[in-house]
């Protein structure tokens, strides 16, 4: 049986709006997950990430230490033989799983990520309108922008264009998508989605990204969901995905042994209703794990 390891991440510097920052304790003091830990110590809180206290730092270099330390816990776990579930927090805090999941498994072979958001996350600063570092993560990951961000877990890019899909997009502007269109990475916008269904999307993806990559991931923005059904989260954009269709997609990969992280961003619980969104938390995590939702 494999452990899981759930690590929250405190922190919503990344963001125009920092509310997701509270979502990890809410989340854990509400004993949201605590039905997935079966048998006892199967799935546990290890560790919730929050930005140093320490005064002068500017919000770079806070993201920053949010990000180092976000990639310590995730390679320390994977090297212990556990899955770590990570619950966000901004999307900026992806740039540290992921440089994480490398760190630990690179010498195993590539990564293969699937990054679910309503935006492209592919900005840098010289491309950003609102230079908000959440809307950073993935151009960082492939290499591209600030230093201080693409060379945390070692120079340079942890992800290669080809071994990188994007699912659920919406809500984009034109540098991130000239970006991601020059590096040759696969996007389904909603409108692909809507047409041809979420759970052949999401095969094709999935199959896309480990054509040649040893272990995978999942990257979930929770705006990628419909706000309608769930409001909870740090951008809703209408129009997205519904909860179950996606609960039903990430419920193929339950006993797929590539799938080695999972992580779960944006949760905003002051802009939750009758904590929905956090159900809908509950049940995508559950979806990987082996819990019924």
């Amino acid at each position: 049986m494999r452990l899981t390891d759930v690590i929250g991440v405190a922190s919503g510097l990344g963001a125009s709006n920092p509310g997701c920052q509270d979502g990890p304790e809410v989340l854990r003091s509400l004993g949201f997950f605590r039905d997935l830990d079966w048998p006892p110590g199967a799935c546990a809180w290890r560790d919730i990430v929050r930005p140093p206290a320490e005064p002068g730092l500017t919000a770079l270099e806070r993201v920053a230490r949010v990000a180092e330390a976000v990639h310590e816990r995730v390679a320390e776990s994977l090297r212990a033989g556990h899955f770590p579930l990570v619950i966000g927090g901004d999307h900026s805090l992806a740039i540290g799983t992921w440089s994480g999941v490398q760190t630990a498994l690179g010498h195993e072979g590539r990564l293969g990520l699937v990054w679910i958001d309503a935006h492209m996350d592919s900005h840098t600063f010289e491309t950003t309108p609102s230079r908000a570092i959440h809307g950073m993560p993935l151009a960082c990951l492939l290499g591209q922008g600030e230093p201080r961000l693409t060379n945390i877990g070692g120079e340079g890019a942890k992800l290669l264009p080809e071994d990188v899909c994007l699912i659920g997009v919406r809500s984009f502007e034109s540098g991130e998508a000239d970006l991601l269109k020059r590096l040759g990475v696969r996007v389904y916008f909603m409108d692909e989605v809507r047409r041809r269904g979420l759970s052949e999307v999401f095969h094709e993806a999935w199959q896309r990204v480990m054509r040649h990559a040893a272990h995978g991931g999942i990257s979930l923005d929770l705006d990628a969901l419909d706000p309608e059904e769930e409001p909870g989260v740090g951008t809703p954009v209408a129009g997205g995905l519904c909860r179950a269709e996606l609960i039903a997609a990430l419920r193929s990969l339950r006993d797929d042994r590539r799938l080695r992280c999972l992580e779960i961003v944006e949760y905003n619980p002051h802009a939750d209703r009758c904590f929905a969104t956090a159900r809908a938390v509950h049940d995508l995590c559950a979806s990987v794990s082996g819990g019924a939702p």
